[in-house]
């Protein structure tokens, strides 16, 4: 009998309707159930109440229902304990998530079956080194930015590899990311495309750089990455995911490695990480339906 962890980011429009009918169709299958203590009170379902830094205790997966943005926060909290995660997306883009809320009956079936394979997926380090002292730190399954505050002045971060330069970038900032965040920010500011099953890269991409030689740069996961930062302002900060932010100061160094911890995500056999990018960020499906109708 499988055990599951439902997380549910109720300020999603659909989200609690197709809670409400996932927490259904499990029932119906014998299946154990935790949520949320507030969110199983919400759903009438009060015994079932867990709360989520209890989740690795008792179960064997997490259904997260929400957008890109809540499974990145899920998978930070549980990549140190190895949960694998199935994303349903009831956010808008849901990149990183592998059921619809259309298809629960047969996302339902296929993880009862064992009709999945688990992908392990890179995470970063990341930790703010001031005069020689660790003050901050954090872990990543997208990104790590350093970049400036809101306004329109540049920062300047000279990047290290194990204690190599690798050059000086004047601009916005810089973006270190995993293969998975490669399709995030790093894609918007020019960066490639990685197939995520890569695990042995990491990903440097400048943000607005005000030069014509700064380019993306392609980096060994094993490597430790350095940044140290400098402006004539103190509008400067470290990013984790997009979602969690810490102050910089001048000189500050923001080290960047490999965790030791990976996010593990659920995914269809039959779904290709290259389908996802044709029907997610090109509109593949949108096209193909209007050419039908066009006929």
């Amino acid at each position: 009998m499988k055990t599951i962890g439902i997380t549910i980011n109720k300020s999603k429009p659909k989200a609690l309707q197709v809670a409400e009918e996932l927490i259904s169709l499990l029932e119906q299958k014998g299946v154990v159930v935790y949520l949320e203590p507030e969110m199983a009170v919400e759903l009438k379902r009060p015994e079932w109440g867990l709360p989520l830094n209890q989740f690795c205790t008792k179960v064997e997966l997490v259904f997260v229902l929400g957008g890109d943005g809540t499974l990145l926060g899920v998978a930070r909290q549980f990549a140190q304990h190895r949960l694998p995660i199935l994303g349903f997306n009831v956010g808008q883009l849901g990149f990183l998530s592998e059921a619809e809320p259309e298809d629960l009956s047969m996302a339902v079936d296929r993880v009862l079956a064992g009709d999945y394979f688990v992908e392990e997926r890179l995470m970063l380090e990341a930790e703010v080194v001031r005069d020689g002292r660790v003050v901050e730190k954090g872990i990543a399954l997208n990104d790590v930015g350093v970049a400036k505050g809101s306004f329109g002045r540049m920062i300047t971060c000279t990047a290290y590899m194990d204690g190599m330069v690798l050059g000086t970038y004047s601009g916005d900032g810089l973006i270190i990311s995993t293969p998975t965040g490669s399709t995030a920010y790093s894609l918007s500011c020019g960066g490639p495309i990685v197939h995520p099953s890569i695990q042995q890269v990491l990903l440097l991409t400048p943000i607005c750089p005000h030069t014509l030689t700064s380019r993306p740069m392609v980096l060994p996961a094993e490597g430790v990455l350095e940044i140290v930062v400098s402006a004539v302002h103190q509008e400067m900060g470290m990013t984790i995911d997009g979602q969690v932010g810490y102050c910089l100061q001048q000189g500050d160094m923001v080290r960047v490695r490999r965790s030791p911890f990976p996010t593990l995500l659920i995914k269809w056999q039959d779904r290709s990480f290259f389908e996802v990018v044709r029907q997610k960020l090109q509109g593949e499906s949108a096209m193909d339906d209007s050419r039908a109708g066009g006929r």
